[in-house]
């Protein structure tokens, strides 16, 4: 079955960097696009970055030019490279894919915490 499953958060200074990963399971990875959210707390989910299987990217205007999402489809894995973090970074981090079926599939999410 389709498994995401994400690491690399953890706690950062303001002005700090951090590189996520989330690993795929149980699909041909180099078919699909990927996306990372995050859910701060007492918010919504929001997107964060997009990859499409050929590479291409898009991001959200608040990570824009901090944000970094790349993919090695040997590893089966997408990454986030998250630059000059600050406090309203702080989220939980989430991978998601949707198959062809129109099936969403999230991971569990990796505390990302940017304090001083």
């Amino acid at each position: 079955q389709v498994q995401l499953v994400e690491s690399g958060g953890g706690l950062v200074q303001p002005g700090g960097s951090l590189r996520l990963s989330c690993v795929a399971s149980g699909f041909t990875f180099s078919r699909y696009g990927m996306r990372w959210y995050r859910q701060a707390p007492g918010k919504e989910r929001e997107f964060i970055a997009t990859i499409t299987f050929d590479g291409s990217t898009n991001y959200a205007d608040s990570v824009k030019g901090r944000f970094t999402i790349s993919r090695d489809n040997a590893k089966s894995t997408v990454y986030l490279q998250m630059n000059s973090l600050e406090p309203e970074d702080t989220a939980v981090y989430f991978c998601y894919v949707r198959m062809n079926s129109g099936t969403p599939y999230w991971g569990k999410g990796t505390l990302v915490t940017v304090s001083s």
